[in-house]
Protein backbone atom coordinates (compact mmCIF):
# COMPACT_ATOMS: atom_id res chain seq x y z
CA UNK A 1 0.00 0.00 0.00
CA UNK A 2 1.32 3.62 -1.11
CA UNK A 3 1.78 6.25 1.69
CA UNK A 4 -1.05 8.11 0.15
CA UNK A 5 -4.13 4.85 0.15
CA UNK A 6 -2.36 4.28 3.84
CA UNK A 7 -3.07 7.98 5.03
CA UNK A 8 -6.55 7.70 3.43
CA UNK A 9 -6.66 4.78 5.19
CA UNK A 10 -5.88 6.11 8.36
CA UNK A 11 -8.11 9.74 7.86
CA UNK A 12 -11.67 9.70 8.35
CA UNK A 13 -13.17 13.17 7.52
CA UNK A 14 -16.38 12.22 9.39
CA UNK A 15 -14.26 12.45 12.94
CA UNK A 16 -11.37 14.10 12.05
CA UNK A 17 -12.88 17.91 12.37
CA UNK A 18 -15.36 16.50 14.24
CA UNK A 19 -16.52 15.72 17.44
CA UNK A 20 -18.00 12.11 17.50
CA UNK A 21 -22.11 12.91 18.08
CA UNK A 22 -22.12 16.27 18.38
CA UNK A 23 -22.99 18.91 15.55
CA UNK A 24 -20.64 21.75 14.63
CA UNK A 25 -20.88 24.84 16.23
CA UNK A 26 -22.66 26.61 12.93
CA UNK A 27 -25.56 29.13 13.31
CA UNK A 28 -27.58 26.14 11.94
CA UNK A 29 -27.44 24.39 14.56
CA UNK A 30 -27.73 27.29 17.42
CA UNK A 31 -30.90 27.82 15.44
CA UNK A 32 -32.28 24.60 14.96
CA UNK A 33 -34.79 22.23 17.06
CA UNK A 34 -32.19 19.24 17.11
CA UNK A 35 -34.26 15.54 17.75
CA UNK A 36 -33.32 13.83 20.91
CA UNK A 37 -30.34 11.20 20.04
CA UNK A 38 -30.64 7.79 18.46
CA UNK A 39 -29.65 4.80 19.99
CA UNK A 40 -26.88 3.27 17.58
CA UNK A 41 -27.26 -0.49 16.04
CA UNK A 42 -26.58 -2.80 18.93
CA UNK A 43 -28.38 -5.90 17.32
CA UNK A 44 -28.35 -7.59 13.79
CA UNK A 45 -32.06 -6.89 11.79
CA UNK A 46 -33.23 -7.78 8.87
CA UNK A 47 -34.65 -4.90 6.40
CA UNK A 48 -35.88 -4.82 2.96
CA UNK A 49 -33.69 -1.70 2.17
CA UNK A 50 -30.56 -0.46 4.16
CA UNK A 51 -29.60 3.63 3.71
CA UNK A 52 -26.20 4.43 4.39
CA UNK A 53 -25.99 8.14 5.62
CA UNK A 54 -28.90 10.27 6.75
CA UNK A 55 -28.46 13.42 4.55
CA UNK A 56 -30.28 14.87 1.53
CA UNK A 57 -30.04 11.81 -0.21
CA UNK A 58 -30.43 9.23 2.85
CA UNK A 59 -33.53 10.84 4.04
CA UNK A 60 -35.47 11.56 0.66
CA UNK A 61 -34.53 7.92 -0.30
CA UNK A 62 -35.91 6.09 2.61
CA UNK A 63 -39.05 8.68 2.90
CA UNK A 64 -39.71 7.53 -0.28
CA UNK A 65 -39.33 4.10 -0.09
CA UNK A 66 -41.28 4.06 3.16
CA UNK A 67 -44.08 5.49 1.59
CA UNK A 68 -44.26 2.97 -1.37
CA UNK A 69 -44.56 0.19 1.55
CA UNK A 70 -40.59 -0.89 2.22
CA UNK A 71 -39.34 -1.37 5.31
CA UNK A 72 -36.10 0.51 5.91
CA UNK A 73 -33.75 1.45 8.09
CA UNK A 74 -31.44 4.35 8.08
CA UNK A 75 -27.49 4.15 9.41
CA UNK A 76 -25.69 7.31 10.05
CA UNK A 77 -22.39 7.56 11.38
CA UNK A 78 -22.71 10.68 13.02
CA UNK A 79 -26.06 12.41 13.73
CA UNK A 80 -29.31 13.54 11.42
CA UNK A 81 -27.81 16.18 8.45
CA UNK A 82 -24.39 16.45 10.52
CA UNK A 83 -22.46 16.24 6.69
CA UNK A 84 -22.91 18.70 4.32
CA UNK A 85 -26.62 19.01 4.19
CA UNK A 86 -26.46 20.52 7.59
CA UNK A 87 -23.74 22.85 6.66
CA UNK A 88 -24.45 24.23 3.28
CA UNK A 89 -25.22 27.49 1.87
CA UNK A 90 -29.08 26.56 1.51
CA UNK A 91 -29.02 27.39 -2.23
CA UNK A 92 -32.03 25.39 -4.52
CA UNK A 93 -30.08 26.55 -7.84
CA UNK A 94 -31.79 25.68 -11.01
CA UNK A 95 -30.60 23.24 -13.51
CA UNK A 96 -27.84 21.07 -12.93
CA UNK A 97 -24.24 22.80 -11.66
CA UNK A 98 -22.69 22.20 -15.47
CA UNK A 99 -24.68 24.60 -17.79
CA UNK A 100 -26.75 23.02 -20.19
CA UNK A 101 -24.70 23.98 -23.44
CA UNK A 102 -21.61 21.98 -22.14
CA UNK A 103 -24.28 19.47 -20.73
CA UNK A 104 -25.80 18.66 -24.20
CA UNK A 105 -21.65 18.30 -25.58
CA UNK A 106 -21.19 15.84 -22.71
CA UNK A 107 -24.20 13.90 -22.60
CA UNK A 108 -25.90 14.32 -25.85
CA UNK A 109 -29.40 17.03 -26.57
CA UNK A 110 -31.90 14.25 -25.86
CA UNK A 111 -29.89 13.18 -21.71
CA UNK A 112 -29.53 16.58 -21.62
CA UNK A 113 -32.75 17.88 -21.88
CA UNK A 114 -34.07 15.36 -19.67
CA UNK A 115 -31.90 15.96 -16.95
CA UNK A 116 -32.73 19.95 -17.40
CA UNK A 117 -36.61 18.58 -16.41
CA UNK A 118 -34.93 16.30 -13.65
CA UNK A 119 -33.43 19.46 -12.33
CA UNK A 120 -36.76 21.34 -12.33
CA UNK A 121 -38.44 18.22 -10.63
CA UNK A 122 -35.58 18.84 -7.91
CA UNK A 123 -36.91 22.31 -7.20
CA UNK A 124 -40.67 21.00 -7.18
CA UNK A 125 -39.54 18.27 -4.94
CA UNK A 126 -37.76 20.45 -2.25
CA UNK A 127 -40.86 22.73 -2.23
CA UNK A 128 -43.27 20.40 -2.21
CA UNK A 129 -41.88 18.17 0.13
CA UNK A 130 -41.56 21.11 2.66
CA UNK A 131 -45.58 21.69 1.89
CA UNK A 132 -46.39 18.52 2.25
CA UNK A 133 -44.87 18.11 5.76
CA UNK A 134 -44.98 21.43 6.93
CA UNK A 135 -41.12 21.47 7.43
CA UNK A 136 -40.14 25.01 9.09
CA UNK A 137 -37.21 25.87 7.38
CA UNK A 138 -37.69 29.61 5.84
CA UNK A 139 -37.96 28.47 2.25
CA UNK A 140 -37.87 31.68 0.01
CA UNK A 141 -37.26 32.87 -3.70
CA UNK A 142 -34.39 34.05 -5.91
CA UNK A 143 -31.26 33.62 -6.80
CA UNK A 144 -29.34 35.93 -7.92
CA UNK A 145 -26.47 34.84 -10.33
CA UNK A 146 -23.62 37.52 -10.89
CA UNK A 147 -20.64 38.24 -12.80
CA UNK A 148 -17.09 39.67 -11.99
CA UNK A 149 -16.97 41.25 -14.98
CA UNK A 150 -18.52 42.79 -18.07
CA UNK A 151 -17.69 39.39 -20.49
CA UNK A 152 -19.05 37.63 -17.75
CA UNK A 153 -22.55 39.41 -17.28
CA UNK A 154 -22.96 39.29 -21.12
CA UNK A 155 -22.33 35.40 -20.98
CA UNK A 156 -24.83 35.18 -18.31
CA UNK A 157 -27.47 36.99 -20.24
CA UNK A 158 -26.74 34.97 -23.34
CA UNK A 159 -27.47 31.72 -21.29
CA UNK A 160 -30.71 33.04 -20.00
CA UNK A 161 -31.66 33.80 -23.59
CA UNK A 162 -30.88 30.09 -24.34
CA UNK A 163 -32.59 28.60 -21.02
CA UNK A 164 -36.16 30.94 -22.74
CA UNK A 165 -35.27 29.22 -26.36
CA UNK A 166 -34.56 26.01 -25.29
CA UNK A 167 -36.68 25.66 -22.42
CA UNK A 168 -39.10 28.26 -22.20
CA UNK A 169 -37.95 29.34 -18.83
CA UNK A 170 -39.10 32.05 -18.47
CA UNK A 171 -38.75 33.07 -14.62
CA UNK A 172 -35.33 35.08 -15.20
CA UNK A 173 -34.73 38.44 -14.55
CA UNK A 174 -31.59 40.18 -16.31
CA UNK A 175 -29.51 42.23 -14.50
CA UNK A 176 -27.10 44.71 -15.66
CA UNK A 177 -24.03 46.80 -13.77
CA UNK A 178 -26.65 49.07 -12.31
CA UNK A 179 -29.67 46.73 -11.51
CA UNK A 180 -27.11 44.52 -10.00
CA UNK A 181 -25.66 47.03 -7.99
CA UNK A 182 -29.67 48.05 -6.82
CA UNK A 183 -29.96 44.40 -5.95
CA UNK A 184 -26.28 43.50 -4.25
CA UNK A 185 -24.30 46.93 -3.19
CA UNK A 186 -21.03 45.52 -4.03
CA UNK A 187 -18.62 46.97 -6.16
CA UNK A 188 -17.40 43.69 -7.70
CA UNK A 189 -20.97 42.65 -9.47
CA UNK A 190 -20.80 43.89 -12.95
CA UNK A 191 -24.25 42.39 -13.75
CA UNK A 192 -26.36 38.99 -14.13
CA UNK A 193 -29.72 37.74 -13.50
CA UNK A 194 -32.41 36.98 -11.21
CA UNK A 195 -33.63 33.16 -10.89
CA UNK A 196 -37.04 34.01 -9.37
CA UNK A 197 -37.90 30.25 -9.20
CA UNK A 198 -34.99 29.65 -7.61
CA UNK A 199 -34.76 29.67 -3.84
CA UNK A 200 -32.97 29.38 -0.30
CA UNK A 201 -33.96 28.06 3.08
CA UNK A 202 -31.89 26.85 6.85
CA UNK A 203 -30.35 23.67 5.59
CA UNK A 204 -30.23 22.35 8.70
CA UNK A 205 -33.88 22.50 9.52
CA UNK A 206 -34.89 21.28 6.25
CA UNK A 207 -32.97 17.96 7.27
CA UNK A 208 -34.52 17.38 10.39
CA UNK A 209 -38.27 17.86 8.78
CA UNK A 210 -37.49 15.29 6.14
CA UNK A 211 -35.97 12.60 8.98
CA UNK A 212 -39.40 13.57 10.78
CA UNK A 213 -41.08 12.55 7.89
CA UNK A 214 -39.57 9.25 7.45
CA UNK A 215 -39.87 8.91 10.94
CA UNK A 216 -43.34 9.26 10.65
CA UNK A 217 -43.46 6.95 7.35
CA UNK A 218 -41.89 4.00 10.17
CA UNK A 219 -38.01 4.18 8.99
CA UNK A 220 -36.02 3.34 11.49
CA UNK A 221 -33.03 5.09 12.24
CA UNK A 222 -29.56 4.28 14.17
CA UNK A 223 -27.32 7.26 14.88
CA UNK A 224 -23.69 7.13 15.66
CA UNK A 225 -23.07 4.11 13.84
CA UNK A 226 -20.67 3.81 11.17
CA UNK A 227 -20.85 1.47 8.57
CA UNK A 228 -17.25 -0.32 8.21
CA UNK A 229 -17.89 -2.59 5.18
CA UNK A 230 -20.70 -4.14 2.72
CA UNK A 231 -21.08 -7.72 1.03
CA UNK A 232 -22.84 -7.28 -2.09
CA UNK A 233 -25.20 -10.37 -2.89
CA UNK A 234 -28.57 -12.05 -3.35
CA UNK A 235 -29.15 -10.19 0.08
CA UNK A 236 -26.78 -7.32 1.15
CA UNK A 237 -24.87 -7.80 4.71
CA UNK A 238 -24.12 -4.38 5.86
CA UNK A 239 -21.45 -4.51 8.88
CA UNK A 240 -21.04 -2.35 11.72
CA UNK A 241 -18.39 -2.51 14.28
CA UNK A 242 -21.39 -4.14 16.44
CA UNK A 243 -23.99 -5.88 13.99
CA UNK A 244 -25.07 -6.02 10.67
CA UNK A 245 -28.03 -5.49 8.59
CA UNK A 246 -29.40 -7.87 5.83
CA UNK A 247 -31.02 -6.36 3.38
CA UNK A 248 -32.77 -7.02 -0.24
CA UNK A 249 -31.22 -3.71 -1.48
CA UNK A 250 -28.46 -1.19 -0.19
CA UNK A 251 -28.23 2.36 -0.99
CA UNK A 252 -24.83 4.45 -0.53
CA UNK A 253 -25.59 7.46 0.44
CA UNK A 254 -22.39 9.07 1.77
CA UNK A 255 -21.25 11.48 -0.42
CA UNK A 256 -17.80 13.34 0.83
CA UNK A 257 -17.64 11.21 3.83
CA UNK A 258 -18.09 7.83 1.92
CA UNK A 259 -14.27 6.90 2.83
CA UNK A 260 -12.91 3.74 2.02
CA UNK A 261 -16.28 2.22 1.95
CA UNK A 262 -16.70 2.13 -1.95
CA UNK A 263 -13.54 2.81 -3.87
CA UNK A 264 -14.93 2.51 -7.30
CA UNK A 265 -17.25 5.86 -5.99
CA UNK A 266 -14.30 7.00 -4.14
CA UNK A 267 -12.04 7.38 -7.17
CA UNK A 268 -14.84 9.79 -8.91
CA UNK A 269 -16.41 11.55 -6.19
CA UNK A 270 -13.58 13.56 -4.18
CA UNK A 271 -14.33 15.31 -0.90
CA UNK A 272 -13.48 19.02 -0.24
CA UNK A 273 -14.10 21.67 2.50
CA UNK A 274 -15.65 24.73 1.88
CA UNK A 275 -16.52 27.33 5.02
CA UNK A 276 -18.98 29.62 5.77
CA UNK A 277 -19.28 32.50 8.47
CA UNK A 278 -22.37 34.26 10.35
CA UNK A 279 -21.94 37.78 11.13
CA UNK A 280 -23.19 39.60 13.99
CA UNK A 281 -27.03 40.68 12.94
CA UNK A 282 -26.27 43.79 10.66
CA UNK A 283 -29.62 45.68 12.13
CA UNK A 284 -30.00 48.86 9.44
CA UNK A 285 -26.99 47.72 7.47
CA UNK A 286 -28.79 45.07 5.80
CA UNK A 287 -29.16 47.25 2.66
CA UNK A 288 -25.71 47.74 2.30
CA UNK A 289 -25.60 44.36 1.39
CA UNK A 290 -28.78 42.96 -0.06
CA UNK A 291 -32.10 45.17 -1.25
CA UNK A 292 -33.74 42.09 -1.34
CA UNK A 293 -34.09 38.45 0.27
CA UNK A 294 -32.80 36.68 -2.12
CA UNK A 295 -29.82 34.69 -2.36
CA UNK A 296 -26.10 35.35 -4.14
CA UNK A 297 -23.72 32.69 -6.23
CA UNK A 298 -20.76 34.44 -8.58
CA UNK A 299 -19.29 33.80 -10.83
CA UNK A 300 -15.88 33.11 -9.50
CA UNK A 301 -14.68 29.25 -10.05
CA UNK A 302 -14.24 28.56 -6.35
CA UNK A 303 -17.53 30.05 -5.75
CA UNK A 304 -18.63 33.40 -3.26
CA UNK A 305 -22.41 32.41 -2.03
CA UNK A 306 -24.12 34.45 0.56
CA UNK A 307 -27.56 36.24 1.57
CA UNK A 308 -29.22 36.75 4.54
CA UNK A 309 -30.84 35.05 7.77
CA UNK A 310 -33.95 35.52 9.01
CA UNK A 311 -32.69 37.22 11.97
CA UNK A 312 -30.53 39.73 9.95
CA UNK A 313 -27.37 38.37 9.66
CA UNK A 314 -24.93 37.76 6.65
CA UNK A 315 -24.23 34.00 6.00
CA UNK A 316 -21.06 34.26 3.83
CA UNK A 317 -19.48 30.79 2.09
CA UNK A 318 -16.76 31.31 0.68
CA UNK A 319 -12.82 29.67 0.42
CA UNK A 320 -12.45 25.72 0.14
CA UNK A 321 -9.26 23.45 0.83
CA UNK A 322 -8.37 20.50 -0.16
CA UNK A 323 -6.76 18.23 2.38
CA UNK A 324 -8.55 16.83 5.18
CA UNK A 325 -8.31 19.21 8.46
CA UNK A 326 -10.27 22.70 8.40
CA UNK A 327 -8.39 25.76 8.84
CA UNK A 328 -7.61 26.63 12.46
CA UNK A 329 -9.19 29.76 12.13
CA UNK A 330 -12.34 29.54 10.12
CA UNK A 331 -13.77 32.95 10.50
CA UNK A 332 -10.56 34.64 9.33
CA UNK A 333 -10.33 32.33 6.10
CA UNK A 334 -14.24 33.80 4.98
CA UNK A 335 -13.49 36.70 6.13
CA UNK A 336 -11.01 37.41 3.19
CA UNK A 337 -13.03 36.75 0.52
CA UNK A 338 -15.98 38.39 2.36
CA UNK A 339 -13.91 41.74 2.40
CA UNK A 340 -13.26 41.50 -1.16
CA UNK A 341 -17.09 41.51 -1.80
CA UNK A 342 -18.06 43.88 0.67
CA UNK A 343 -15.00 46.04 1.78
CA UNK A 344 -17.16 48.28 4.21
CA UNK A 345 -17.50 44.46 6.40
CA UNK A 346 -13.69 44.21 6.66
CA UNK A 347 -14.24 44.50 10.61
CA UNK A 348 -17.58 43.20 10.89
CA UNK A 349 -18.22 40.77 13.72
CA UNK A 350 -18.22 36.73 13.32
CA UNK A 351 -20.37 34.91 15.53
CA UNK A 352 -20.10 31.84 13.86
CA UNK A 353 -18.18 30.33 11.41
CA UNK A 354 -18.13 26.70 10.28
CA UNK A 355 -16.56 24.08 7.72
CA UNK A 356 -18.57 21.07 5.98
CA UNK A 357 -17.32 18.51 3.43
CA UNK A 358 -19.09 18.42 0.12
CA UNK A 359 -18.27 15.30 -2.66
CA UNK A 360 -17.27 17.07 -6.23
CA UNK A 361 -16.55 15.12 -9.50
CA UNK A 362 -14.28 15.71 -12.15
CA UNK A 363 -17.46 17.17 -14.51
CA UNK A 364 -19.41 18.83 -11.68
CA UNK A 365 -22.30 16.43 -12.20
CA UNK A 366 -23.35 14.02 -9.80
CA UNK A 367 -22.33 10.30 -9.88
CA UNK A 368 -25.04 7.61 -9.90
CA UNK A 369 -23.69 4.43 -10.23
CA UNK A 370 -25.50 0.53 -9.43
CA UNK A 371 -22.93 -1.28 -7.58
CA UNK A 372 -24.46 -4.56 -7.92
CA UNK A 373 -27.98 -5.59 -9.12
CA UNK A 374 -29.23 -4.40 -5.27
CA UNK A 375 -26.67 -1.63 -4.57
CA UNK A 376 -26.99 1.96 -5.24
CA UNK A 377 -24.68 4.93 -5.17
CA UNK A 378 -25.74 8.30 -5.69
CA UNK A 379 -23.31 11.14 -4.88
CA UNK A 380 -21.19 13.74 -6.29
CA UNK A 381 -23.28 16.99 -6.15
CA UNK A 382 -20.55 19.10 -6.62
CA UNK A 383 -22.94 22.46 -4.88
CA UNK A 384 -25.38 22.04 -6.13
CA UNK A 385 -26.76 19.38 -3.59
CA UNK A 386 -29.95 20.89 -1.52
CA UNK A 387 -32.20 20.01 -4.71
CA UNK A 388 -30.27 17.13 -6.39
CA UNK A 389 -29.64 15.31 -3.51
CA UNK A 390 -33.32 15.53 -2.54
CA UNK A 391 -34.48 14.43 -6.17
CA UNK A 392 -31.61 11.22 -6.13
CA UNK A 393 -33.41 10.13 -3.36
CA UNK A 394 -36.66 9.75 -4.90
CA UNK A 395 -35.26 8.33 -8.22
CA UNK A 396 -32.99 5.82 -6.13
CA UNK A 397 -36.20 4.82 -4.56
CA UNK A 398 -37.64 4.90 -7.98
CA UNK A 399 -35.24 2.73 -9.25
CA UNK A 400 -35.61 -0.08 -6.39
CA UNK A 401 -39.15 0.06 -7.29
CA UNK A 402 -38.97 -0.94 -10.47
CA UNK A 403 -39.00 2.64 -12.33
CA UNK A 404 -35.25 3.42 -13.27
CA UNK A 405 -35.69 6.34 -16.21
CA UNK A 406 -34.62 9.45 -13.75
CA UNK A 407 -31.63 7.32 -12.12
CA UNK A 408 -30.45 5.97 -15.61
CA UNK A 409 -30.16 9.71 -17.17
CA UNK A 410 -27.33 10.60 -14.67
CA UNK A 411 -26.16 7.12 -14.88
CA UNK A 412 -25.48 8.03 -18.88
CA UNK A 413 -23.42 10.91 -18.37
CA UNK A 414 -19.55 10.27 -18.86
CA UNK A 415 -17.86 10.23 -15.55
CA UNK A 416 -14.32 10.10 -14.92
CA UNK A 417 -11.80 8.73 -11.91
CA UNK A 418 -9.53 11.57 -10.48
CA UNK A 419 -6.34 10.56 -12.14
CA UNK A 420 -4.18 8.44 -10.15
CA UNK A 421 -7.47 7.41 -7.66
CA UNK A 422 -8.00 8.67 -4.57
CA UNK A 423 -4.32 7.92 -3.14
CA UNK A 424 -3.15 10.72 -5.95
CA UNK A 425 -6.23 12.78 -6.88
CA UNK A 426 -5.48 15.32 -3.48
CA UNK A 427 -1.99 16.66 -4.79
CA UNK A 428 -3.36 16.81 -8.88
CA UNK A 429 -6.70 18.91 -7.48
CA UNK A 430 -4.45 21.37 -5.87
CA UNK A 431 -2.23 22.10 -8.54
CA UNK A 432 -5.89 22.38 -11.00
CA UNK A 433 -7.21 25.01 -7.83
CA UNK A 434 -4.10 27.00 -8.05
CA UNK A 435 -4.67 27.11 -11.93
CA UNK A 436 -8.68 28.34 -11.17
CA UNK A 437 -7.61 30.46 -8.68
CA UNK A 438 -5.11 32.33 -10.62
CA UNK A 439 -8.01 32.59 -13.14
CA UNK A 440 -10.25 33.85 -10.62
CA UNK A 441 -7.53 37.01 -9.81
CA UNK A 442 -6.75 37.61 -13.36
CA UNK A 443 -10.70 38.13 -13.95
CA UNK A 444 -11.22 35.60 -17.06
Amino acid sequence: MGAGASFIKRMSLLFTNDEKGVYPQSWYAATCDLLPVFDPLSDSQRFDVCVIGAGYTGLSTSLHLAEAGYKVVVLEAQRIGFGASGRNGGQIGSGQRLEQGSLIKVAGAQTADLLWKLAEESKTTVKSLIQKHQIDCYLKSGIANLGLNQPQMKDMHHYTDFLAERYGYDHIIKLDKDAAYALCPSPAYHGGYLDQDAGHLHPLRYAIGLAEAALSAGVKIFENTEVTSLDKGERVKVHTSDATITCDYAVLACNGYLGNLEPSVASRVMPINNFIAATEPLGTETAKVLTQDVAIADSKFVINYFRLSHDGRLLFGGGENYSYRFPKDIAAAVRKPMSKIFPHLRDIRIDYAWGGTLGITVRRMPYFHKLSPNTFSASGYSGHGVAMATLAGKLVAKAIDGETSGFDAFSKVPSFPFPGGAPARYPLLVLAMTWYTLRDRLGF
